[in-house]
């Protein structure tokens, strides 16, 4: 799996969001996500920063972006923080996760249960 900074994509990157827990490349309509190695990944930690970041910089509540998750390193979800994100009033067009282990079926499909779409 190759990170969006080694693609022909990284040129159409309109902002770019570093965090120690990982990077988050805005695009026109859809943002994607490349979370490091061994990261839980929570609303309180990670997720919440994200979406203010982006809603921010869009003036949006997300509700015309698609979310990829680029899953270039394994890393853990807590699922039911999705909650969180809708009742902070945040919403998303679509969430795609991308990954080529066996794992990261399994993990979609968890969080699956929580993502309210």
């Amino acid at each position: 799996m190759k990170s969006i900074k080694e693609t022909d994509l990284y040129t159409e990157v309109l902002k770019e969001f570093n965090y120690a827990f990982g990077n988050v490349f805005l695009f026109e309509g859809y943002v994607v996500s490349e979370i490091n190695e061994g990261i839980v990944f929570s609303w309180e930690i990670h997720a919440e920063r994200i979406t203010k970041d982006i809603a921010s910089f869009l003036g949006t509540d997300g509700s015309d972006i698609i979310y990829i998750s680029n899953r270039v390193h394994s890393y853990s979800v807590m699922a039911a923080d999705w909650s969180k994100f809708f009742k902070n009033s945040y919403n998303l067009q679509d969430y795609y996760v991308v990954g080529q282990e066996k794992s990261s079926l399994i993990n979609t499909m968890f969080e699956k249960l929580f993502f309210k779409f």
